[in-house]
């Protein structure tokens, strides 16, 4: 508690923040899908069930916030029902990005909100920076996250972006493969692993750096 909590919202797997937690920092995932609040069974991780739009956050010391507001209704690559979905979406597709861009900047820490290519870059800024998962591969032991799936963040706080360590993009667009299914929107929304433990080095640093290769040391069944 004493380093800081990290913060992620909209946040269903907990995987970008599975390296702060195998640290030991302190961590809350908030999220829709999760059932009101709940911990993870051998990692230091609070889930709690609410909308960021309607949820106040405790008043602590932040290390490092996270968003991914969904993107269903935002994502370019589905602008063509954009009309057919009408005002009402879009309005609470950026009301829920407005809730997180809010939080970040009232936690005073490192913050990082994340989409893939979207509208956003139309009703709010440009984003500060793109990267596929495959450009960060290189920090799991063994290397993955061999595809590609150009994503946009939107940084500050002092948010450090990480230098990537790249892997061969062999399995491709892999996103587009996954076959129709109910939990097909959460599977392409899922963090790379590769892009977590990156992010986790470079706004960390020092001996945290040894938790490498957690990924692969099955803490993720844990969560």
């Amino acid at each position: 508690m004493d380093q800081g909590i990290v913060l992620s919202l909209c946040d269903r797997t907990a995987r970008m923040v599975t390296p702060w937690a195998a640290a030991g920092f302190e961590c809350i995932c908030v999220d829709t899908q999760h059932v009101e609040i709940s911990r993870a069974p051998y990692l230091p991780i609070t889930y709690v069930g609410w909308d960021v739009r309607d949820w106040l956050p405790p008043k602590e010391e932040y290390k490092i916030v996270f968003a991914f507001p969904p993107c269903t209704h935002l994502a370019v690559s589905g602008a063509r029902w954009f009309r057919r979905k009408g005002l009402g979406k879009l309005a609470e597709a950026l009301s829920i990005v407005e809730a997180c861009r809010e939080i970040c900047e009232w936690a005073k820490a490192p913050w990082m909100l994340e989409n893939p290519v979207s509208s956003l870059s139309t009703y709010w800024r440009e984003p500060d920076v793109t990267f596929n998962p495959c450009d960060y591969g290189g920090y799991l032991d063994p290397p993955a996250d061999l595809y590609t799936k150009r994503t946009c963040l939107w940084f500050g706080g002092g948010f450090r972006m990480p230098r990537i360590k790249p892997v061969a993009p062999l399995e491709g667009s892999r996103m587009h493969l996954i076959p129709p299914c109910e939990n097909r929107s959460d599977l392409r929304s899922e963090t790379p692993a590769g892009f977590a433990q990156a992010v986790f080095e470079a706004n960390m640093g020092g001996s945290y750096v040894e938790q490498r290769g957690l990924f692969s040391s099955g803490l993720l069944d844990a969560l």
